[in-house]
């Protein structure tokens, strides 16, 4: 809401600026180039005309274009100009014979000098009313791009919570029914990764730590749900404190690892590492997979990695690398993110 008033002020101040140095100029002109009595009363008498020029240029510029061109197209709002061109080179000629001196009447009261100024007045007015309305064209596109890149993450964000929160459930399930003397801790090590879940990761930007501890806590679990049957590795380098990244934004890839890289896979391995380096940081999840063709190809096409891709897109466009690949017997993903400090 403020930055939405902010814009609006500063419209507003530029249209007050300009109209205020283009009448001062118009008007100030005649007295700059006075040089003699007759053109310094010349100069008074003509400043009466010259505001009826103001009207014309406010109804050109803030009625005509935007309402009448807008919606009825060129030929209304040139027929529309026309007749308001009519009016106020009358009304000007009008304005003069009430304010001119009389021996100034035969010289400045002719057709002439009443249809240029109108026709000047409204080329000016025409140039910046097509321009101002270009650019609130503009403004309105940029507000409706952001529009639909807020509503893509919320839903984009709105798939990773439920479907993160079924897997960990899944895993809790599992936990308290085969070692329900682990169930106090990770019960404890679950309210965390909920509340994370449920009020932090709203936020449009969190500490890194934040997310990196939100990981750890998900590892845990997972290391007390398969003990010595999965080597599970994880090393955390640098300082993370001073970055800020999109919750939920790491999670995904481990989870992926989690989810394909166990079962049928023979001696199975998750590899996660993050490096930390002033404004950037290297991020890489391994894990080894089945010899199995189909699960291999499902291990690259889940909704997590599909969502964290496109998140990444919008967010951190010409700031990150992904790379997604396998090899041998093994999946990996690197991913390279520039920060927002």
């Amino acid at each position: 809401m403020d930055l939405k008033a902010k814009k609006i002020s500063s419209e507003t101040l530029f249209k007050l600026v300009f109209h205020i140095l283009l009448w001062t100029i118009w008007i100030g002109l005649p007295f700059i180039s006075a040089d003699d009595d007759k053109s310094l009363v010349f100069a008074k008498a003509i400043i009466p005309a010259t505001l009826t020029n103001i009207p014309l240029f406010l109804l050109n510029s803030e009625w005509l274009i935007p309402k009448v061109f807008e919606r009825k197209g060129m030929a209304t709002y040139l027929m529309s100009l026309l007749g308001m061109v009519v009016v106020f080179a009358i009304l000007r000629s009008y304005v003069k014979e009430l304010t001119f001196p009389p021996e100034m009447l035969h010289r400045h009261n002719d057709i002439f000098w009443a249809i240029v100024p109108a026709l000047f007045t409204s080329g000016i007015s025409t140039a910046y009313g097509f321009i101002t309305l270009q650019l609130k064209q503009e403004q309105v596109r940029q507000l409706e791009k952001e529009e639909r890149l807020k509503s893509e993450l919320s839903f984009l964000r709105s798939q990773i919570s439920p479907h993160f929160l079924f897997n960990v459930l899944n895993s809790i399930v599992y936990l308290i029914r085969s070692k329900s003397n682990q169930a106090e801790s990770v019960t404890i090590k679950l309210s965390e990764l909920m509340r994370y879940l449920l009020y932090e990761s709203s936020d449009s930007q969190v500490p890194l730590q934040k997310e990196v501890e939100y990981m750890r806590n998900y590892v845990e679990l997972q290391k007390i749900r398969f003990e010595e049957d999965v080597d599970i590795r994880l090393n955390i380098e640098g300082d993370l404190g001073s970055q800020l990244i999109e919750p939920m934004l790491l999670i995904p890839f481990v989870e992926n690892a989690f989810k394909h890289g166990v079962g049928l896979v023979t001696l199975p391995v998750i590899d996660i590492s993050l490096k930390s380096e002033h404004d950037t940081f290297f991020f890489t999840v391994m894990n080894k997979t089945t010899n199995d063709p189909a699960e291999d190809k499902d291990s690259a096409s889940g909704i997590g990695l599909r969502n964290v891709q496109r998140r990444l897109e919008l967010l951190y466009p010409e700031k990150h690398q992904l790379r997604i690949e396998q090899f041998n017997e093994w999946f990996k993903v690197e991913l390279s993110l520039k920060t927002n400090n």
